[in-house]
C-alpha cells in the first residue's frame, strides 16, 4: 500500500475517534478548552476575560505611581497622561506645566505610600524672562482602579500638579499680571501677611485688583490664575524677580487689627470684623484659623438672634411693637405648622417689648409673623440696612441675604434662622446702622481710587424707631444677655447676642453684634454655644480697644 493511501486511512480513523469523543452522551459540556485551545463549537467565540475589581494592591500602587512620576519627569506627557483616569485633562495640565509654567526640568521623588495615596516631592527649575530659579514643593497622588479595564491608574486631579490647584485654574510663569503692592493702614503703617497672617487672602485680592492702580511695576513670578468666576484671588507661588510695589492705602487700623487677631486666636474657629459707623470704613477683620477661607467677609451663616436688630426695626416701623409697651413672650408659639420655643422654655408673664429683646425671647417675635407680609423683613433689611445691595468693598464679599419667605420659614427668619444668611462683616454693618440710623456701605479701599459706586440704602431709619432701637440695645448690654461681655463699657454703647442652631451640630453658632461710640463690631464662633459667652468677649475687646 502506498504511503499516501495509508496516511489517508489513519487520518480518517483519527477524525472519527475525535468526533466520538466530542459528542459522547455522558460528557460534561461545561468543561472549557485547555491551554487556550478552541472549544471547537464551530462559531469560534473568544473566551471572556473578567475585569479585575477592588482597590489596587500595594505593589500596583507603587508601580503605577513610579511609572507616572518617571514619565512626567522625563517630559513624556502622553505616556504620563495615559497612566491616569482622565488622559485629556492630564495632557493639558502636564503639557501646560512645561509651556505655561515654564518648568525647564523637574525631578519627582515618591515617598512612602499610605494606602492608595502616594506623597511626592517636586524639585523643579523655572526659567522665564532671563531668570532661572529652583522651585520645590510637596504634592501627592492617589492610585485607583479603572472600572473599564481593571488596570491601576492615577486618579487625576489638578492638585496632582500642585496642591493649591483646583478645577479650572491655570499655572503660569512670566511677568505678573498684577504688580506687587505695599498695603498700608489708615496711618501709613505697612500691613504684611507675615505680621498679619489673617490678611493674606485680603492682601492677595487687593493686589489683584489694585496692583496697577497703585503704580507698581510687575516682576516675574509663578502663580495660579484662578478659574473665571472664582471668588478666590490669584495666588503667587514663586517669585523669580521682584517688581516694584506701589503703595495702597487701606482703611485698616493696624493696632485694632492686632487686637482682632489676638482675640480670635483664642478659639479654634472664630471670625470678627470692626467698622467705623460714621463712614463705613473697615477697621479690622480676623479669622481663626488665619489661613484659608475668609469667613469674616465671605461666610454665610444663619445669624440667630442678632437678626432681631432688623426684626425689631421692622416691627416698630409697622407699629407692632414699641419700647415700654406690653408684648407677649410665651413658652411656645406655633406658626405655619412649626412649634417654636424659647431657650430652656422660659416665658415672661406680663412682659414688655424691651424685656423680650433684652432676654432674646424667640416667641415674642414669632408671634408677630402673621401680622407681617412675606416681604416686610426682606424690604427692611435691604432698604434700611443695605443687606444684599452688592457692596463694593474693594475685595470679594458676601453681602448678606434675607430672602422673601412664607409660613414657618418666614417666622424662622424673624429670629435669624430659615433662609437668612450673614457673616461678621454684615452684622458689624447692621450694628453700625443701628447706632447711626443710616447705612454706610463698608469698604476697605477708598472708592475714589477706582471710582467705585458704593451701595446706598433707599431710606434712613425712622427717627422714633432709631431712638427705641438704641434703647433696646443699651438695655441688652447693661442688664440683658450681653451684659457680662459688655461689663464696664463706657460711652454710647449697645449690643445683641445670638445663638444659631445648625442641623447635626451639637452646639449652636455663637454670635455677638455691638457698637461703642464710632466703632461697631460683630463676631461669630461656629459651634461655640451662646453668643454672649463666646463671640461676646471677642467683640467687646475690639470695642474697648477702639
Amino acid at each position: 500500500m502506498r504511503s499516501g493511501a495509508r496516511a489517508a486511512i489513519v487520518g480518517a480513523v483519527f477524525a472519527a475517534m475525535v468526533g466520538v469523543a466530542g459528542c459522547g452522551s455522558g460528557q460534561d459540556d461545561s468543561a472549557g478548552p485547555k491551554d487556550g485551545a478552541s472549544a471547537g463549537s464551530g462559531d469560534d467565540k473568544p473566551s471572556l476575560k473578567k475585569v479585575k475589581t477592588g482597590p489596587p494592591s500595594a505593589a500596583e500602587v507603587k508601580t503605577t505611581a513610579h511609572a507616572f512620576l518617571a514619565a512626567w519627569s522625563a517630559g513624556e506627557t502622553a505616556k504620563a497622561a495615559a497612566l491616569t483616569d482622565d488622559s485629556d485633562a492630564a495632557t493639558t495640565a502636564l503639557g501646560g506645566y512645561r509651556t505655561k509654567a515654564k518648568v525647564a526640568k523637574v525631578t519627582l521623588d515618591a515617598g512612602q505610600a499610605s494606602g492608595a495615596k502616594v506623597p511626592f516631592s517636586v524639585n523643579a527649575q523655572l526659567s522665564s524672562g532671563g531668570e532661572s530659579v529652583p522651585w520645590t514643593y510637596e504634592s501627592s497622588l492617589t492610585v485607583t482602579r479603572d472600572t473599564k479595564t481593571g488596570k491601576p491608574v492615577v486618579a487625576w486631579k489638578p492638585s496632582v500638579v500642585h496642591p493649591d490647584l483646583v478645577e479650572g485654574d491655570t499655572l503660569k510663569t512670566g511677568a505678573s499680571e498684577a504688580p506687587p503692592i505695599k498695603a498700608v493702614d489708615r496711618d501709613g503703617k505697612e500691613l504684611t501677611a507675615s505680621e498679619h497672617p489673617t490678611l493674606k487672602t485680603v492682601l492677595a485680592a487687593l493686589r489683584e485688583r489694585y496692583g496697577k492702580k497703585a503704580g507698581g511695576e510687575a516682576g516675574v513670578e509663578t502663580w495660579i490664575q484662578r478659574a473665571k468666576g472664582s471668588k478666590s484671588p490669584d495666588k503667587t507661588l514663586k517669585v523669580l524677580s521682584k517688581g516694584t510695589p506701589g503703595t495702597l492705602r487701606t482703611t485698616i487700623d493696624a493696632s485694632l487689627q492686632r487686637t482682632a487677631e489676638q482675640q480670635v486666636s483664642k478659639r479654634t474657629k472664630a471670625s470678627v470684623v470692626a467698622v467705623k459707623p460714621s463712614t463705613g470704613e473697615i477697621l479690622a477683620l480676623a479669622n481663626s484659623p488665619a489661613s484659608g477661607f475668609n469667613t469674616a467677609f465671605q461666610g454665610s451663616y444663619a445669624p440667630g438672634s442678632t437678626m432681631k436688630i432688623i426684626t425689631s426695626t421692622t416691627l416698630m416701623d409697622k407699629g407692632l411693637a414699641a419700647y415700654g409697651k406690653p408684648h407677649p413672650c410665651p413658652k411656645y408659639f406655633s406658626y405655619g405648622g412649626w412649634k417654636f420655643q424659647n431657650d430652656k422654655k422660659f416665658e415672661i408673664k406680663n412682659g414688655t417689648f424691651e424685656q423680650s429683646f433684652a432676654r432674646s425671647c424667640n416667641t415674642a417675635f414669632i408671634s408677630q409673623a402673621g401680622k407681617l407680609k412675606d416681604d416686610d423683613l426682606s424690604k427692611e433689611a435691604r432698604d434700611v440696612f443695605g443687606i444684599g445691595l452688592n457692596w463694593q468693598t474693594g475685595v470679594p464679599t458676601f453681602d448678606g441675604a434675607v430672602p422673601v419667605q412664607s409660613a414657618a420659614s418666614k417666622a424662622a427668619s424673624l429670629i435669624g434662622q430659615g433662609g437668612v444668611r450673614m457673616n461678621p462683616l454684615n452684622m458689624a454693618s447692621v450694628a453700625a446702622t443701628a447706632t447711626t440710623g443710616t447705612f454706610h456701605q463698608p469698604y476697605l479701599v477708598s472708592p475714589s481710587l477706582d471710582d467705585r459706586t458704593l451701595a446706598k440704602a433707599s431710606r434712613t431709619m425712622k427717627s422714633s424707631t432709631h431712638d427705641q432701637l438704641k434703647k433696646l440695645m443699651k438695655l441688652t448690654a447693661t442688664s440683658g444677655t450681653a451684659a457680662e461681655a459688655m461689663a464696664g463699657m463706657s460711652g454710647d454703647f449697645g449690643a445683641k447676642t445670638g445663638s444659631a442652631e445648625v442641623d447635626n451640630q451639637e452646639k449652636p453658632n455663637g454670635w455677638f453684634s455691638a457698637y461703642r461710640d464710632d466703632v461697631a463690631a460683630a463676631g461669630v464662633v461656629p459651634e461655640g454655644g451662646h453668643g454672649g459667652d463666646t463671640a461676646g468677649p471677642i467683640v467687646a475687646a475690639l470695642l474697648r480697644a477702639g
